[in-house]
């Protein structure tokens, strides 16, 4: 078993609009910088372009859960889980993420990866936040 890290996040929007922003993988490049490059949908999977090279990914099906399980795949390796919830939290919502230090990754690297997942969810909280009327992240609007 390998080293685990959960990062979490608080929201000051509905766990829905957070689940259905995230839940498209268009906006990836918009709160996932340091990961997406560029996205295309190819069938069932969408074609992702990061920094490492190109990746497929495909999340979980659609749920009432919150649940934004999603599955990357690398050209070479095998296919990766990066477990992901949306959980309500008051008038908000808690976003979290289980990063999993792989076979061979260093210790510097997993610190690496983690603190872009920061990033990328600190990313996400600004963009939901900042969200104007009608699309707005708060009850009622």
């Amino acid at each position: 078993m390998t080293e685990a890290r959960t990062i979490g996040v608080s929201i000051d929007c509905q766990p829905q609009k957070v689940y259905e922003y995230v839940f498209n993988p268009e906006n990836l490049t918009e709160w996932a910088r340091g990961f997406a490059l560029s996205v295309r949908q190819a069938g069932r999977e969408w074609k992702i372009g990061t920094p490492q090279g190109p990746v497929s990914l495909r999340f979980a099906p659609r749920n009432i859960f919150g649940v934004l399980d999603h599955y990357i795949k690398p050209l070479h390796g095998p296919e990766l889980l990066v477990p992901m919830r949306v959980v309500p939290h008051g008038d908000g919502s808690e976003v979290v993420i289980t990063l999993f230090r792989g076979q061979g990754v260093s210790e510097k690297s997993f610190h690496s990866d983690e603190a872009a997942v920061r990033r990328d969810l600190g990313n996400l909280r600004k963009i939901l936040e900042s969200l104007p009327a009608p699309a707005s992240c708060k009850p009622g609007k």
